[in-house]
């Protein structure tokens, strides 16, 4: 599925859920991105007809709960809206690596041009008159945002055209420019790295984003260069990175009944009146603590120091972020 469409249908979802009445095909072209149209114009509608309908299957085929009816009995033409009773998932209890998934999903949403286009289909509805539900897409908003250098990268890869960025190494202090031609940005133990061809040593090389200092930019045209043919590139990472060595001890409490995941993982379990003491096996303090801040208050760090800075400065950020969310959107 193309990105356009996939957006579209986000869209169109995200717009049925946050109405409590039935939506005519009208009302939706006019509010829902990717659906803009002449409807005067004969074959331009007949194209939003079909597209509407090819949609509308594809969304059925989902298990999205598509309902068809009308506000009233004085309506004409039939609307369109999701029932909520069979839309919403029953409690899900996720395990720390499918929830740090979930999450990376959401860290993605602002980058993928969703957000921006939700926001201004739900101003149109409030616009229209029509009554919009401001609780029926909580939680399809991120509260962690992905690291700068990722949308510049991914478009980068995906438009086949050279970039150019400041680099800095744990080894250095300076920050070194580099020239790449990126073949895409994949996740590896919590971390986004890219990977291609770099020009200046001419090999593949892999760098990871957060270390990456101000400004991606893009040079040359597009269509540039061909990745090869089926390349790995999380093998690629995992190469760089060099094997996993559980190099650390960390004490966490844990309240008791809780943190289900972190007791399967920990190599000593010690029961407390307080809390459960437990001792984990660690490779990298931060990733460890992106670990641990998911749990929020069930569990906290003891020893060592690392990680338990590791996990307040990440909690200190998110606040930060949910500081900043009514600005940005009263602006």
């Amino acid at each position: 599925m193309s990105r356009t469409r996939t957006e579209r249908l986000v869209n169109l979802v995200i717009c049925l859920l946050s109405t409590r009445r039935f939506l005519t095909a009208a009302q939706i072209a006019a509010t829902v991105p990717g659906y803009e149209h002449d409807p005067d114009d004969a074959r331009d509608h007949e194209a939003f007809q079909r597209k509407f309908e090819r949609d509308k299957a594809e969304l059925r085929e989902l298990g999205v709960p598509l309902e068809t009816g009308t506000a009233s009995a004085f309506d004409t033409e039939p609307g369109y809206r999701i029932a909520h009773r069979e839309y919403a998932l029953p409690e899900i209890l996720l395990e720390p690596d499918e929830a740090a998934a979930v999450g990376i999903a959401a860290r993605l949403w602002q980058h993928a041009g969703l957000a921006a286009a939700a926001s201004s289909g739900l101003a149109k509805l409030r616009a229209a008159g029509i009554d919009v539900d401001p609780q029926a897409t909580l939680g399809l908003e991120p509260v962690v945002t992905a690291d700068p250098a990722f949308a510049p990268l991914t478009a980068a890869a995906r438009e086949r055209r050279a970039v150019t960025f400041d680099y800095r190494t744990p080894d250095d202090d300076a920050a070194a420019g580099r020239r790449l031609q990126p073949w895409g940005v994949v996740c590896w133990r919590g971390r986004w790295y890219v990977v291609g061809h770099d020009l200046d040593r001419n090999a593949t090389r892999c760098f990871r984003l957060s270390r990456i200092v101000g400004t991606v930019r893009a040079q040359g045209a597009p269509d540039a260069y061909q990745p090869p043919a089926g390349v790995d590139l999380i093998s690629h990472v995992a190469s760089w990175s060099g094997p996993t060595e559980h190099r650390g001890r960390a004490t966490v409490l844990v309240r008791p009944g809780r943190a289900a995941g972190l007791r399967r993982w920990a190599r000593e379990v010690t029961p407390g009146a307080a809390g459960d003491r437990l001792v984990l096996a660690y490779a990298d303090a931060e990733s460890l603590a992106g670990t641990l801040a998911g749990y929020g208050p069930d569990v906290r760090v003891l020893d060592p120091p690392e990680v338990r800075d590791a996990v307040i400065q990440l909690l200190k950020e998110a606040v930060a972020r949910h500081d900043e969310v009514p600005a940005a959107v009263g602006s």
